[in-house]
């Protein structure tokens, strides 16, 4: 049975999909902001998203109707209190985020489930903030959140296993594909996107190639639709650039290229040639190679710290950033001795080890 009703915090475009992914599975949602602009901009997206459905013939009139009215915008926190799973969904501040936690533990009842759909911050470093951690874990969506199937599943350092499946019995019941994880910086598929799309840039700092160029390597080593400055620019470079600024403990490689900083900085978007030259063969080699290694390297180290299993990384690549050709699947094509000498030459570069344990869990 699904909840009688949950609320998310934040009409942004993460939160206004959360709404309307749970309201269009029948469950009545309290939609919360501050802002009434932003509270009303949900409401249009909302009205906009159902009427399409309606036309496409994949819901009636009436139940597009009955799926928008089921979304309850609100300005009074009060408004939640007797909400069963709460989401927190404002914007990505670790100060923001514990000051709301806060506020929510008096306001809470002693059984609703608190969801963060934090992207990066750890959920351990968010508990604290609330009076019961043991109905704390993360919930964390992927944008579009009402057309996306995937949401990771986090369990914090207190997270009771009770709330873990209370949460994923919602999940499921709203038509989404869980993936389990640990909290570590990026989960699981933040882990590689980001150094990803980092790597991308770091090419093009160093003059290897052209946005349009690693974009068209890119897509044809992962068969992808879209290479990552395209993907960078729909995400926006200023959100790109704390997603890969989030990662920076994990060591030298995970930090952020200077072309990033600059791009993040203004939120100006990648110019990206329609018609790029053709690189030679040896430069496309070395662009592929290093964006593999960029990909394989934190998988590999995901792996060695549990943070899931290794099938896992390849259902995220597959239903959240749509590879054709996931991590561990190509790595498994490739062969043991073939990812070590592409991964290994990515560790050196940095300084790392490389991550034998995550080998032999890939290898087994």
């Amino acid at each position: 049975m699904s909840p009688m009703s949950i609320a998310v915090i934040g009409a942004g475009t993460m939160g206004g999909g959360i709404a309307i992914s749970a309201a269009e599975a029948g469950v009545k949602t309290y939609l919360f902001d501050m802002s009434s602009d932003m509270l009303s901009r949900a409401e249009t997206r909302a009205a906009r998203y159902f009427d399409r459905l309606a036309e496409k013939g994949k819901l009636t009139v009436d139940e597009a109707r009955a799926a928008r009215a089921r979304i309850l915008p609100v300005r009074d926190l009060d408004a939640i209190a007797g909400a069963q799973i709460v989401i927190e969904a404002i914007h990505e501040n670790l100060a923001a985020k514990q000051a709301l936690l806060e506020r929510l533990s008096g306001l809470l009842g002693p059984d609703t489930i608190v969801a963060t759909n934090t992207s990066a911050l750890r959920v351990g470093d968010l508990a604290g903030s609330l009076t019961r951690p043991a109905r704390f874990l993360g919930m964390h969506y992927f944008s579009p959140a009402e057309i996306n199937p995937l949401v990771e599943l986090v369990s914090g350092p207190e997270t009771a296993a009770a709330s873990l499946a209370v949460a994923e019995r919602f999940l499921q019941q709203t038509g989404k594909t869980v993936l389990r994880c640990k909290d570590a910086s990026g989960f699981a598929v933040n882990r590689f996107f980001c150094p990803y799309a980092n790597e991308a840039v770091r090419l093009m700092d160093e003059g290897i190639a052209e946005t349009a160029q690693i974009d068209a390597v890119a897509r044809d080593i992962f068969d992808l639709a879209l290479g990552p400055f395209a993907v960078m620019n729909i995400v926006k470079p200023r959100i790109m650039l704390n997603a890969v600024q989030n990662l920076g403990d994990l060591g030298p490689f995970y930090a952020a290229a200077m072309g990033l900083q600059t791009a993040g900085g203004s939120d100006a978007p990648w110019a990206i040639a329609e018609t790029p030259a053709a690189l030679p063969d040896p430069v496309a080699r070395v662009v592929a190679e290093r964006l593999m290694a960029a990909v394989w390297l934190p998988v590999l180290d995901a792996i060695s710290e549990g943070v899931a299993i290794p099938e896992d990384f390849d259902l995220g690549a597959r239903l959240a950033l749509r590879f054709g050709k996931p991590p561990v699947e190509t790595m498994r094509a490739a062969g043991r001795g073939e990812v070590t000498r592409i991964v290994g030459a990515m560790a050196a570069r940095h300084g790392q080890s490389l991550p034998e344990a995550g080998l032999e869990r890939l290898f087994a």
